[in-house]
């Protein structure tokens, strides 16, 4: 996420919608045998693609590789997992606890070989190892050899009740083997209740169509679209279906629809464009491996929704095994990556999206973000600038410059960058309040407030009360920096009370109302909502410094001074740290009581803090 002003809130990755599916695949991921297998090991937590060779030295001795692993993991380190348990392996090659977190942080670096070989010893020693079992079955469908995954299923799921990554994969195994019959009788044995039938009846349509019955797999994608019409996956096996059946306007409301209830996809844009062209389209999944890869990148998907991010990262690395090039797979296996704050691998990860994916352009942009995230502000900039070259049409690249120059201090660009796109839209465009926003903080931030003002006036007019937090950073700002140069402060006070009401658990929002009844000279009404703030969000320097200023003057001398000592060891900016260390050397001057100061509070509160 980028840090701008600390006036601002919200992260500014356009992550995916979740959906009713994503809902089921949480669900199913609960029952997965993955979840029994890997208990222990997600204590300590691991991650993720095919890393290159890890530039780690080995340890001397088989303590220092294993406590270097378990470090490497606590860390979410994957390369460095992988290759330090992979050397305490090479020394102490029986013991079983040590065999377990190898594989499992082998899985979870993407080194599948190497996975696979410590999963047929894992499945010596325990024939019921589920995870174990799974990946010697993903080995089986990448090779082809169906019976024997449906073996190796089967023995991971003996003794316990139907688990749908088992049966969904057994159903795949038939599809392979032609036979579409015993794959739709194998998928039917999911339950239909909590929500189950949607994801059974989407993965029995792909399966209806790839073995040639037609007639039951438009009944079954039917079936799963008329309860989800916003799963990205369902819409478009559907409206692909519907396309290669000679009904190209039903394909085309089928997309029209999802476009309309939620936001763009690349996905979409493309199908309705070849839609459009006469251009014909191919089935979502053309292969029972790819149809594998399907299962385990949904149950990837659920397990990043519940906050697993080692049972996302096997499943996804189990579903590229499968279908390498799949670029929905990627771009959630790199934000679990950003989640795990390994952001060099997730943007790796991104670049691994082929040339000829829709999702190519977003990647792109990511990266640009995610190297801005690492402090390679020149090299984002490059980054988004060529992106901007290659696809000058695009707004969303111009918003993503925009933003990263505004985080690189470079307002007066990015607040031009910003009006590039506000004159490409239409005064109607739902889209525009938050582009108003952006270039009213670059302008504040540019010390051209005039500018700011109109901009950020027109943002809050034009937010919907439908989006709150949204409303609540327009309403925290303006506020603030009326505060802040002592203007408009009543006003202000309100804005920023409102602000507080829509987003009650933002530190930030709640300093600048505890920085309001400052302002206002009403000292213990500060301090009360700036301790609410500093609890909030720990550790911000300007936060610690306003809570310092409000202890000043209710005659609390000494945490007031702890509070500046606070906020000057937290990095504040350069202008604040001087005015900090003024503070620290010689305190703060009296400040007349509002009723001795007659009536014009803003100039007297000009000057404060």
């Amino acid at each position: 996420m980028l840090v701008f002003s600390r006036r601002e809130g919200g992260d500014l990755r356009r992550g995916a919608a979740s959906s009713g599916l994503v809902r089921v695949l949480a669900l199913a991921a609960l029952s997965s045998c993955l979840w029994t297998a890997t208990a222990e090991a997600r204590r300590t937590q691991s991650p993720a693609q095919p890393s290159p060779p890890a530039p780690h030295a080995a340890a001397d001795s088989l303590e220092g590789n294993y406590l270097s692993a378990y470090i490497a993991v606590a860390a979410r380190d994957t390369v460095a997992a992988a290759h330090f348990y992979r050397e305490a392996l090479r020394e102490d090659p029986n013991n079983p606890e040590l065999l377990e977190r190898a594989f499992i942080s082998l899985l979870a670096d993407g080194d599948f070989d190497s996975a696979a070989r410590a999963a047929e010893r894992l499945a010596v020693r325990d024939p019921n190892n589920g995870l174990a079992q799974l990946t010697l079955a993903v080995r089986a469908f990448r090779n082809r050899h169906f019976q024997t995954a449906r073996n190796h299923l089967s023995r991971g799921t003996r003794g316990r009740a139907a688990d749908v990554t088992a049966t969904l994969l057994t159903a795949w195994s038939f599809a392979g083997s032609r036979d579409g019959r015993r794959a739709l009788e194998t998928t039917n044995a999911l339950r239909a209740e909590r929500g189950f039938a949607v994801f059974r009846d989407y993965h029995a349509g792909l399966m209806a169509e790839l073995t040639g019955n037609r007639a039951e797999a438009e009944r079954r994608y039917k079936a799963a679209y008329d309860v989800d019409k916003t799963t990205l996956r369902i819409t478009d096996a559907y409206g692909r279906f519907l396309a290669r059946s000679g009904r190209k306007e039903e394909a085309l409301a089928v997309y029209r629809a999802y476009e309309a209830s939620t936001a763009r996809h690349p996905f979409v844009k493309q199908a309705i464009a070849a839609l459009d062209a006469g251009k014909p389209l191919t089935p979502l999944i053309p292969t029972a491996q790819e149809g594998a890869a399907e299962v385990l990148y949904g149950l990837g998907s659920a397990s990043t929704q519940q906050g697993d991010e080692l049972a996302s990262l096997i499943y996804l690395r189990l579903s590229q095994v499968l279908s390498p090039d799949n670029a929905l797979a990627l771009v959630t296996m790199a934000d679990v990556f950003e989640r795990m704050k390994q952001t060099d691998q997730a943007i790796a990860t991104l670049r691994r999206i082929p040339e000829s994916s829709p999702l190519k352009m977003s990647a792109d942009v990511q990266i640009g973000l995610s190297l801005e995230q690492l402090g390679k502000g020149d090299e984002a900039v490059a980054q988004l600038d060529k992106v901007k070259l290659e696809h000058p049409e695009e707004n969303d690249v111009l918003v993503a410059l925009g933003n990263v120059l505004r985080s690189r201090k470079r307002y007066a660009e990015a607040a031009e960058i910003y009006g590039q796109v506000l004159d490409r839209m239409s005064e109607t465009d739902p889209g525009r309040w938050p582009i108003l926003y952006y270039r009213g903080t670059a302008y504040e931030r540019a010390k051209d407030w005039d500018k700011a003002e109109i901009d950020l006036k027109a943002a809050l007019a034009l937010v919907p009360d439908t989006q709150p937090l949204g409303k609540s950073q327009v309403l925290n700002y303006l506020g603030y920096s009326w505060v802040d140069n002592g203007r408009n402060i009543e006003e202000a006070f309100k804005l920023l009370k409102r602000a507080v009401e829509l987003n009650p658990r933002d530190g930030m929002i709640i300093d600048s109302l505890g920085w309001a009844y400052y302002r206002l000279g009403q000292f213990d009404d500060a301090v009360r909502e700036l301790e609410k703030a500093a609890e909030l969000k720990a550790g911000d320097p300007v936060i610690n410094d306003h809570l310092g200023d409000a202890y000043w003057h209710v005659g609390r001398r000494l945490e007031a001074r702890f509070q500046w000592q606070h906020a000057k060891d937290s990095n504040p900016e350069p202008e604040d740290l001087k005015k900090i260390e003024e503070k620290l050397q010689g305190g703060m001057p009296e400040l007349p009581k509002p009723a001795e100061a007659g009536t014009n509070l803003n100039e007297q509160f000009k000057q404060g803090g």
